[in-house]
């Protein structure tokens, strides 16, 4: 089984060289290998804002793919800001970040929600930790406190990264967060099977399958526009995903 690694900022940044460093010496990847993917839904809010950021931040190199069932102006702001967007009847979250997950072509794939309360800005270290070996990068927003989380969903996924590290007989630290990059034969190797619980099970099976696994503290933001998720069904829905998930994966 992979061991988890998790390190403070300083030692993230102490560990590995920046991307551009590492294109230039060893050939490695580049934003123009990376595609960041997002379920939209009813975002009109935040989602120019975020494709915007991604564009800043990577240079217009990223590839940006939205999966969208909105009924307002969500997807025409994500193609006015260049994202590529592929219509999708609303069959939940899990539904559309696995096709959003599984639609690009790049080596790197990023996930990110597209409610802007995601640090952007933090996409070169995402993409350090790939060059630097590992097959998932996720981002532990608990780490800094989560302030902007509302105190509900704080102790559920404190509670949810419990259940996942007492299942798995290692410590993971937030298991549902939506920022995470990986090698694109990580998500093609994997049959996925949850949809409120996505997040969990990509973080589950993946570790439990042997893949190397960072977790890098990230910063959290008030989200813009309303949440779809309700705290209590939609925990219990997170929980039975870990559940099974990880079940699973013991019996395999």
């Amino acid at each position: 089984m992979s061991q988890v690694h998790r390190a403070d900022d300083s030692g993230l940044k102490r560990s590995v060289a920046s991307p551009e460093t590492s294109a230039v010496e060893g050939g490695e990847y580049t934003f123009e290998d990376v595609s960041v993917v997002m379920g939209t839904y009813n975002e009109e809010a935040a989602v120019g804002t975020v494709i915007a950021d991604i564009d800043r931040v990577t240079d217009g190199r990223a590839e940006v793919v939205c999966v969208d069932g909105s009924s307002d102006r969500t997807p025409e702001i994500a193609r006015e800001h260049g994202a590529r967007v592929i219509e999708q009847e609303p069959q939940g979250y899990g539904v559309a970040v696995r096709a959003a997950l599984l639609a690009p072509e790049r080596p790197v794939v990023v996930t990110t929600d597209c409610d802007d309360t995601y640090p952007m800005e933090r996409l070169p270290e995402f993409l350090a930790g790939i060059n630097a070996g590992y097959d998932v990068v996720s981002g532990d927003r608990l780490y800094h406190g989560a302030d902007a989380m509302p105190a509900t969903n704080r102790l559920g996924n404190a509670a949810f990264a419990w259940l996942a590290s007492a299942l798995m007989g290692e410590r993971v630290h937030d298991t549902t967060t939506g920022m995470r990059a990986y090698r694109r034969e990580v998500v093609e190797s994997i049959e996925w099977t949850e949809n409120t619980g996505l997040s969990a099970e990509l973080l589950i099976r993946s570790l439990m399958r042997g893949y190397a696994v960072r977790e890098m503290p990230i910063e959290y933001r008030e989200r813009a526009g309303e949440t779809k998720l309700d705290p209590f069904s939609g925990g219990a829905a997170i929980a039975k995903s870990i559940l099974r998930a990880g079940i699973e994966e013991r019996l395999r």
